[in-house]
């Protein structure tokens, strides 16, 4: 039988978790595993299938924590591996799956073959797991090419001998060469640790970077195109989407078939809509996610194409599609669709400007932006295939514009100057509100923030201390309007965004996924009298016959089909659906 035939993650909802800043077990500002752990039930309240963890590993956090120092451990500020191993068990008990982040491009450069690299000096098989290079000019003194970084600044960094090591993202992230038998191993050693703790799958970060080319051509000659140039088709890029890097991905999966049932993996690939189908094959990943939704402006022309180019690299891939509104590295679509919908290019450049300017450059039109965001996830989750959560989505978090930038963290905003200065993706990465209540923590503290001193929201747990609890200040401070968003205050809000979400969720499981259906069929809008350029509307066999998912985009409300109301994101207008709403029907 087919490895994939019973395969859970086919259909899955899956949650993705920031580990720090979803929730703070010990009172030090920074969320951490036995927080997580402490949240299970909330978890297996909203329904998901599993969690997605992002790396919690010994990191320097030059990124986030993707700049790995140690891929087969807990770092100390978030926990041990016994407390990974009693988040396993815990979500497992819960009927949740655990799927950790994997980040195999590059390494800290405080991990132990980095440092060894540097040790060994040039032409040594220990800096051959990575990618150093003889600088130009007379001494060396000039990088190998002008290539630049994702986060600004030269791709390039120079180490004491005088070589040069690459570094698509942070310096602090040297990329590793995967033409190195060594850092093959490494990575089948890690997949097998984790494996053997219990993992049901991974993430696999920049999945699309792994093989390189730079031999095959003088460096010099390489412009600053090939760094950009993540949607190239033509597989002769030398860093992005190269047909080598399947052969990697195809070893991985002798790995997971090592194991029963065997482990799934979903690729993050920024590659062109054509070639994403690649990564998802049953003999590689499994999955890959399908960024379009991410992409996509509030518009009935904007959705279809997603939906359509979704499931279509999922027939090509043999495998099921993947459905993302947010997560860590985007801002949040509330905001998104609160703001001006103009063209898809404008709208990123807009949506940059307003970060840059603390929110003030655009009107923010929160109420609308809630209404779409209802509205989406009625939509994502009545797909078939997988949806990912981001957390906070479904509290309705907005995008946190005003984080002042001596807190910023990532490097985005350390990284850029002038003219091409970016704030970054910190704004989406505040830790989560748990209850309304704003408890007293230490400075540092911004007027916006609170009077006087910024909260918690229920993020940390009380500090012991023998005059009282003390809280830390959340390594990225919480708004005061994060009081209105808080989980207490929506679970008790029938009317509540959570509310919804557990509603669809659980209505999913009962109707749809059971059903194992891959395909969807689309309905005509102006068959019911909607406006086709305004109107989505697809239906899908259910368990008790045909369910009916309508979007409308527009602004004035447009005609339903005849059938009766599962599930609506929006009070009904009688028998029309009122804009920027989508509603399930039986049919």
């Amino acid at each position: 039988m087919d490895v994939f035939d019973a395969a859970w993650w086919k259909q899955a909802v899956v949650y993705q978790v920031y580990p720090r800043s979803f929730k703070d077990a010990n009172g030090d500002g920074l969320g951490d595993i036995p927080g997580i752990t402490s949240k299970i039930d909330y978890l297996a309240s909203l329904g998901v299938d599993a969690i997605w963890l992002s790396p919690f590993y010994p990191s320097n956090l030059a990124d986030g924590g993707y700049d790995v120092i140690d891929y087969r451990n807990v770092d100390p500020r978030l926990g041990t591996l016994g407390d990974f191993d009693e988040l396993v068990a815990a979500a497992h008990g819960a009927g949740i799956k655990v799927i950790v982040d994997i980040v195999p491009n590059h390494t800290s450069n405080c991990h132990a073959m980095f440092k060894a690299a540097l040790a060994a000096g040039p032409g040594s098989p220990e800096r051959d797991r990575y990618i150093f290079r003889p600088g130009q000019g007379e001494h060396g003194e000039l990088p190998p090419n002008g290539w630049q970084s994702t986060f600004g600044g030269p791709a390039w960094e120079r180490v004491e001998d005088g070589e040069w090591y690459l570094h698509l993202f942070a310096k602090e992230q040297p990329d590793l060469n995967w033409k190195n038998p060594d850092v093959h191993e490494e990575f089948k050693r890690t997949l097998r640790f984790w494996s053997d703790r219990g993992v049901d799958g991974f993430r696999i970060d920049v999945a699309h970077a792994l093989a390189k080319d730079l031999d095959s051509r003088p460096l010099a000659d390489c412009d600053d195109d090939a760094v950009k140039g993540q949607l190239d088709v033509s597989g002769t890029n030398p860093l992005w989407d190269r047909p080598e890097v399947h052969d990697i991905y195809r070893e991985w999966r002798e790995i997971f078939n090592e194991y029963e049932p065997p482990r799934f993996a979903v690729a993050e690939a920024w590659v062109h809509p054509d070639h994403q189908y690649l990564y998802a094959s049953p003999d590689e990943l499994g999955q890959v996610f399908n960024f379009e939704f991410a992409k996509a402006l509030w518009s009935a022309a904007d959705f279809k194409h997603a939906i359509h180019e979704g499931l279509e690299s999922a027939r090509r891939s043999g495998s099921t599609t993947t459905w993302v509104m947010s997560n860590h590295d985007v801002p949040r679509h509330a905001t998104r669709y609160a703001l001006p919908q103009v063209p898809a290019v404008t709208h990123h450049q807009l949506v940059n400007d307003w970060l840059l300017r603390d929110g003030r450059s655009y009107f923010e039109d929160r109420e609308l932006g809630a209404r779409r965001a209802r509205a989406a996830i009625l939509m994502e989750l009545a797909l078939p295939g997988s949806v990912y959560i981001y957390q906070g989505e479904e509290l309705g978090l907005f995008e946190v514009a005003d984080i002042p930038w001596d807190r910023l963290e990532d490097p985005q905003a350390n990284n850029s100057h002038d003219a091409g200065k970016i704030k970054g993706r910190d704004g989406c990465r505040v830790p989560l509100p748990w209850t309304s209540e704003d408890r007293p923590a230490p400075a540092p503290w911004d007027a916006r923030f609170g009077d006087g001193a910024t909260g918690t929201f229920g993020f940390s747990e009380s500090a012991p201390s023998a005059v009282g609890p003390r809280y830390a200040a959340p390594h990225l401070p919480q708004p005061l309007w994060f009081a209105d968003f808080s989980v207490d205050r929506q679970e008790a809000d029938p009317g509540s965004l959570l509310a919804l979400y557990r509603r669809a969720i659980a209505l999913r499981r009962e109707l749809l996924t059971s059903t194992g259906d891959l395909e969807v069929t689309w309905v005509a809008p102006e068959a019911f009298g909607a406006d086709p350029s305004q109107v989505i509307s697809f239906s899908r066999p259910c368990a008790n016959g045909v369910l009916a998912c309508v979007t409308n985009f527009g602004e004035r409300p447009e005609p339903l089909p005849a059938g009766k109301v599962v599930l609506s994101s929006a009070e009904l207008e009688g028998d029309e659906l009122p804009g920027d709403a989508t509603v399930w029907m039986s049919v």
